[in-house]
Parts: structure tokens; sequence; C-alpha cells
């Protein structure tokens, strides 16, 4: 397992400051020699019921890295919740290593005797790094787990649910920017082309659009160009390119000053998480530039209807039905901020932290 730089962790990175200024309940840290297990579950809040956010396994670079990316994920887990009216509080889990060397059986199993320790105040389910077998083994050791397979009475990846969320979301952008939600002959790019990606890409395609991928895995690109029939970019032209959308579906903060300067799409509606590297910041600059930002909590947020479903009793059909109402909740974000003068990331949030204000 990667070794990680514990440099000033004191001097450079308050967390009590950061958890006071985002508003966390809890974190826990959790540490086992045996296996190896380094994690990290965040409690944003709880006021709507239980947090539930999946568990992410990621090399980070240090600690610091892994606290703030803990962080910003179970927040954007509170809102999510929130906006689609679930009654879910946000939470959200890393495991610190490398997913295809470090994990194993034992590991996943002392992860889920952590997470049995909160007593149901976080519930886990599948992210990056993570599959359904995974969550099996975190079943065998805690009840509070969702995204588990079929087979075992679960809801399965919830990486196809996700992918028509966000697909509901770009339909909606498209519908409020060009007046019609036809993506026929579009240009849109996808980023990151792991099980949401390239579910969205199968959407995307059937429409008729004209759909180019990049991700930091050349096998997968490979793989998706043979399948598909689809183009690629490399990174170092991917935010250049002239396109009608820019579908960012890897991990967050791909939008930022530099990136935005180079940006040439109408639209950014995509599956990361935290995909403004600033909220504020980079929120009015896609304003200034004309670029309809579909507010990532709210259209990646299939996944999350999809994991809830499965505590009420799961079905597929309902868990479908209810993510396509991201479509709406979309336009009237659109329409919320035009009518305000707001971005489209501050008009979701109101509506986010409005519902949880009014449940205190």
């Amino acid at each position: 397992m990667k070794t990680l730089k514990i440099n000033k962790l004191s001097n450079d990175f308050s967390l009590f400051k950061n958890m006071t200024n985002m508003q966390h309940e809890q974190i826990v840290v959790c540490q086992d020699n045996k296996t190896g297990l380094k994690a990290i579950i965040a409690i944003h809040d709880t006021t709507l019921g239980p947090a539930l956010g999946g568990t992410r396994m990621w090399n980070y670079s240090n600690e610091i890295d892994a606290f703030n990316d803990v962080l910003r994920l179970s927040r954007g887990m509170t809102y999510k919740a929130a906006i689609t009216g679930l009654n879910l509080g946000g939470g959200k889990a890393v495991i610190i290593g490398d997913a295809k060397k470090d994990k194993s059986e034992s590991l996943m199993k002392k992860f889920g005797e952590f997470v049995n320790s909160l007593g149901g105040k976080y519930i886990t389910a599948e992210d990056v790094g993570m599959t359904t077998e995974d969550m099996k083994f975190v079943r065998s050791k805690t009840k509070f787990v969702t995204g588990i397979p079929k087979s075992m009475g679960g809801s399965g990846d919830p990486s196809p649910v996700t992918a028509y969320g966000v697909y509901m979301g770009m339909k909606a952008s498209a519908k409020y920017k060009w007046g019609n939600d036809n993506l026929e002959n579009k240009t849109i790019v996808v980023q990151g082309i792991g099980h949401v990606g390239e579910t969205l890409v199968k959407y995307l395609i059937k429409e008729g659009a004209d759909v180019i991928v990049n991700d930091i895995d050349q096998n997968k690109i490979n793989s998706c160009v043979e399948k598909y029939n689809v183009k690629s970019v490399t990174e170092e032209y991917l935010y250049s390119l002239k396109m009608d959308i820019y579908a960012p579906c890897a991990l967050g903060a791909t939008i930022n000053p530099t990136t935005l300067s180079q940006l040439k799409c109408a639209i950014i509606a995509g599956a990361a998480n935290n995909q403004l590297e600033n909220e504020s910041r980079d929120s009015v600059l896609c304003s200034k530039k004309g670029i309809c930002y579909a507010p990532d909590f709210l259209i990646n947020a299939g996944g999350l209807i999809n994991v809830y479903s499965e505590l009420k009793g799961y079905s597929e059909e309902k868990a479908l039905d209810q993510t396509k109402s991201i479509y709406n909740t979309t336009l009237e974000i659109f329409r919320e901020a035009e009518l305000n003068g707001i971005t489209t990331n501050e008009a979701a949030l109101n509506i986010a932290k409005n519902r949880i204000l009014k449940n205190k």
C-alpha cells in the first residue's frame, strides 16, 4: 500500500475549521494494522434521515487530499438527497489505497465492522473503486449497506440508474438552451468511461449523438471506440475541442478557470461529483461564458435514488421512474436561476438547503 505524505497536516489543514465551515456533524477515522485499512467516514447532516453515501477507494497522494475529498463528497450527498426529495442525510467514506492492488475481502469486512459501529447513522454503498461484490463482504459485517448484489435481494450496481439520471439532466439542459431536447447530431464529449460513463455513452449513441470519449485508461478508450464506433480525444486537446456538451464523468474539479478559458461548449452536464473546483467562482464563470451548467448533485442523483429504493423494497421500475423526475427538476433550476439572476448551482443549493431548514 502506498505510503502517504503527512506533511504539516496541523499547519496546512484544520479539520475542525473545515468541518465547521462545511457544517459537518461527525468524522470517523478508521485504521487496522492487520488488513492495512485506512479509511475516513464523513457524516455531513442527518436532519432528513440517516447519512447515506458510497465508499470510494482511491490512491490519494496525501491525507489532506483524502480529508478534503470526503468532506466535499459527503456534503454533496446531503444536497443530493434533499433536492430529490429523499428522506436521507449525507455521508461518504473513502478508503485510501489502490483498489486494484490493496483491496481484499478481509479489508472490506473490517471496513464493514467500522460502519456497523455507527449503528445506522451512516449507510454505505458502492462508489469509485468498489463493486457489488465488495458490498457483499461489507454486508457480512453490517446491515447498514446498500447496492448489494441482486442475488441477495439488493439493487445491484447503481451505475445504470445514475447514467439515466445524467441523461435526463442533459436532455433537460438541451431543452432549456435550444428549445428542444433532441441530442441527435450534437457533439458530446464524455470524460471518464467507467460504469456510469459507458452507460451514458450507450444512451447518447442510441439517440444519434456524435460522441467523443476520454479516459485515463487507454484500454477503456480502445474498448469503447471498438464497441460503439465513437471517437476519442486525448487530455491535451479535450478542453479546447469544439463541442456542444461537455460531460465530466470521472473525478471532480475539472471545471475551473484554466479549463473554462478553453472550453467551447454550450452545456456542462455530467456524472462526476464536485465538478466545480470552486463552487461560487466557477459557477459564475460558467454563467459569464453563457454555459448552462447542470448542477452535478442533482443530475447524478439516480444512483442515490436507486440505493434508497433498496431500503424500501427494491423496484427497478420505481427507481427509474423517480430518476426520470430529474428532467423537470433540472428545468426548474434553470428557470429559477434566470428569474432570480443567480447561478444554477446557487439555485439548486437554495432548494436543497430550504428543505433541510424546514425540517430542523
